[in-house]
């Protein structure tokens, strides 16, 4: 059994972080073979959820790196590897020693939460306004946060300085994780993703691998988060955008993910 895995942006999504009508059909298509597929993002289960509705994604969904299993056939959620509050605390203690606005991630079977102190800059306000309030997130202050709280990531935003004073002070904890990236914002910008160290793709592909009886694992991806699956999956590829060290690390190189590359690529792959 093929078992396809889908990076979200960069990769599965357009330069409008959406999946195309083209590759929409494929995935159609691939579902009349039956040919296995679902997705493992960065992205928590919220900031995806309006992005595959529709898109008949069915299988066990990886998010927020690993973190949480989503199975939407069964309602169940899976969480490995939460934050303690002591690594909670570090990470809060670290942006806001720069003046930066963490955004606290917890979720339980029904709620997603999203835990913030006040926005100290316009783009952390533009994030609450235009993202966070638009979905079903409940936007509490970071004072309320309980120490039970079930905490998946810490997400933040802010200038190339700051979030880089930030890094420096959490990347030495030997249990946290940090991915950063340009933000849409502005090439001044940049965003800041934290979590714990054990929680990756590849463990969760695993699992997962071992759950559905899959036999060939593919896998799609464009950062350095999507590294560990590639290590185990017996197929890996990269667009053309991807990070130099990803394209190096995959299979084979393909299509770019404005063009359609992923879509383009599995028609010829299974004769679509």
């Amino acid at each position: 059994m093929d078992l396809i895995f889908f990076d979200l942006d960069g990769t599965l999504l357009n330069e409008s972080s959406v999946i195309s009508p083209f590759t929409k059909e494929t995935l159609g298509l691939l579902k009349e073979k039956n040919i296995a597929y679902t997705v493992a993002t960065g992205r928590t289960m919220l900031s995806a959820r309006t992005i595959l509705q529709g898109h008949d994604f069915d299988l066990p969904q990886i998010y927020t790196n690993g973190v949480t299993i989503w199975d939407p056939l069964n309602s169940q959620l899976t969480l490995e590897n939460l934050l303690t509050a002591d690594e909670i605390a570090t990470v809060i203690d670290a942006a806001l020693s720069q003046g930066i606005t963490p955004f606290v991630h917890a979720i339980d079977q029904a709620n997603h939460f999203i835990y913030h102190a006040p926005p100290q800059h316009r783009v952390e306000r533009d994030l609450i306004d235009k993202h966070y309030a638009g979905t079903e997130a409940k936007l509490l202050p970071l004072d309320v946060l309980h120490h039970d709280s079930q905490v998946t990531n810490i997400s933040m935003i802010g200038s190339s300085a700051d979030i880089t004073k930030v890094w420096k002070s959490v990347i030495s904890h030997p249990n946290l994780v940090t991915y950063s990236g340009p933000a849409i914002e502005g090439d001044s910008y940049r965003w800041m993703d934290i979590h714990h160290c054990l929680a990756s793709k590849g463990a969760a592909v695993t699992t997962l691998k071992r759950q559905l009886g899959a036999s060939n694992i593919i896998c799609f991806g464009d950062g350095d988060n999507d590294l560990s699956m590639f290590e185990l999956a017996d197929e890996s590829y990269a667009p053309e955008n991807a990070r130099d060290s990803v394209k190096q690390s995959a299979s084979a190189v393909i299509g770019h993910n404005h063009k359609d590359g992923i879509a383009h690529f599995l028609r010829e792959r299974f004769a679509l």
